[in-house]
């Protein structure tokens, strides 16, 4: 009996000095925690007092407003669409404009006239081709919001009815014939747009709008 006490003394003793050191053993039993879910997680220490279930995200990890959206709207997009179709149209202008330079300038020797040459064609392409993009896209954000706005919805509708729109004002010069034409321009990429920005949603996953 003396040997039998001392051993639990020592256990006791044990606990106490581990549970006063990191806590308190875990209070919870192998069956409590039975139905806790610990998928991609590795095994806990025992001698950290910490409830399991406490660590399972069941939620996004971030904070939004009252009334705000997951997803930003199409004027906080706009910004970065304008500016991301002036890039575009630059650096493919640019490429276009030192195409055009080197053909018109493939009988001259190198020199700096040549150079001069092709470096203003560069630049001319550039600024043409940021501009019209810049305006298009400056057109589709400006309709976009403003569907938006009136419906109170956004879905793909918004993006083909900005598109459409989009097209026939930009050909819009071009008379009635013109208008129609842009107009199916814009109907047809902003309907493509929409495809391929569902493509997900009709495989069965989760649709992203824009």
């Amino acid at each position: 009996s003396i040997t039998m006490d001392n051993t639990k003394g020592a256990g006791g003793g044990s606990r106490g000095g581990l549970g006063g050191l990191f806590g308190g053993v875990s209070e919870y039993s192998n069956s409590e925690l039975a139905g806790v879910p610990l998928t991609g997680m590795s095994p806990l220490s025992p001698y950290l007092n910490v409830d399991p279930r406490y660590l399972t995200q069941e939620s996004d990890e971030f904070i939004l407003p009252t009334g705000a959206n997951k997803t930003r709207g199409r004027f906080e997009l706009a910004f970065f669409t304008i500016g991301g179709c002036c890039i575009t149209g630059a650096a493919f202008g640019a490429l276009n404009g030192l195409r055009m330079g080197l053909a018109e300038t493939r009988d001259m020797a190198w020199s700096k006239p040549r150079n001069v040459q092709i470096l203003n064609l560069v630049t001319r392409q550039g600024a043409t081709w940021a501009n019209t993009l810049g305006s298009v896209a400056l057109l589709y954000s400006v309709f976009g919001v403003v569907i938006e706005k009136a419906r109170g919805a956004e879905d793909d509708l918004n993006t083909v009815a900005a598109g459409t729109l989009t097209g026939m004002l930009y050909k819009s010069t071009g008379g009635l014939r013109g208008a129609a034409r842009g107009g199916l321009a814009g109907l047809a990429i902003s309907g493509l747009y929409a495809l391929y920005n569902n493509w997900d949603h009709l495989r069965g996953g989760s649709p992203s709008h824009y």
